[in-house]
């Protein structure tokens, strides 16, 4: 069989246990997709939402704060959205809600609804920008929680431990 390139799910995919990352329903179940196009779909819902995300943000220097709320939010909901090919949204919810979670989860989603207050309410781009580095460090604390030990070696690196 020739090879499909560099760019191969299907390969890659086969070396994942079906356990670890697909344990759940996922919440497409009902399209019966297989686990290579849960896998696309994933990656395509990243993708888009970075693109959105991207493309807010240059709104934002270009002056159009509420556009930028807009596709920015939009971007980030569309990549929360590729959870769901992959672990479903019950699953993610639950995950998101566990208390070594929790403080993250909640910065994250409410720096998510301070950029909209920041561009619709407070029409101050400084602060727009403030949230939004604010929600990235939210969103890297919480992905690391997924890692053994990995906030501990943040910490330690950064002097705080």
């Amino acid at each position: 069989m020739p090879s499909k390139g560099w760019f191969n799910l299907e390969s890659a995919g086969s070396m994942i246990p079906e356990t670890q990352f697909f344990e759940g329903d996922s919440a497409f179940k009902f399209l019966g997709l297989t686990r290579t196009q849960r896998l696309y779909g994933f990656i395509g819902c990243l993708i888009i939402g970075f693109a959105l995300s991207l493309l807010g943000s240059v709104l934002l220097f270009l002056g159009q704060l509420g556009s930028f709320a807009v596709l920015y939010t939009i971007g980030i909901l569309v990549s929360l959205v590729g959870t769901g090919f992959v672990i479903g949204f019950a699953s993610q919810i639950k995950l998101m809600f566990k208390p070594v979670r929790i403080i993250a989860t909640v910065v994250f989603l409410g720096s998510v609804g301070l950029v909209f207050v920041g561009a619709f309410v407070l029409k101050n781009e400084i602060l727009c920008i403030i949230f939004v580095i604010v929600e990235y460090l939210a969103y890297t604390w919480y992905n690391l929680s997924y890692i053994p030990y990995a906030r501990s070696a943040v910490l330690k690196l950064v002097g705080m431990n």
